[in-house]
């Protein structure tokens, strides 16, 4: 199973999403976490590392946990996204490995990984989510 963290980032009920380089398969912006360090630890550093947004480990709120097949990975390797939510707002600017970080819709749905699909479901079943 690969562990990964995402941070749930709605503005006008649009999600952000950033997209890797060399890649076309939209993701929750995270990663996973280094030997040592907490949820909220390692979701700050990715953040920064990712989109260059600074939060405080505090304002991370826990959301929800999602399961499913890790995209590009073979069959029966599972990805589990432990998703956070934050009051915090910033500039978000695609920083390291990110070629993009757009802010997706509902409609967007087929563009994101399987993991982030689910989230996307959870989202908009609760209206949060255009």
């Amino acid at each position: 199973m690969i562990d990964k963290l995402a941070l749930i980032y709605i503005e006008n009920k649009k999600i952000l999403a950033a997209r890797s380089r060399g890649r076309d398969t939209y993701y929750i912006p995270g990663g996973k976490r280094e030997p040592g360090e907490s949820d909220e630890e390692a979701l700050v550093r990715e953040i920064s590392e990712e989109i260059s947004m600074t939060l405080a480990p505090s304002s991370l709120k826990f959301y929800g946990e999602f399961h499913a097949q890790a995209h590009g990975q073979p069959d029966g390797v599972l990805v589990r996204l432990r998703c956070y939510t934050t009051s915090e707002r910033g500039v978000v600017k695609a920083a390291a490995e990110i070629d993009d970080a757009s802010w997706l819709s509902y409609a967007d749905r087929p563009r994101v990984s399987l993991a982030a699909q689910l989230l996307f479901d959870d989202l908009h079943a609760k209206g949060l989510l255009a």
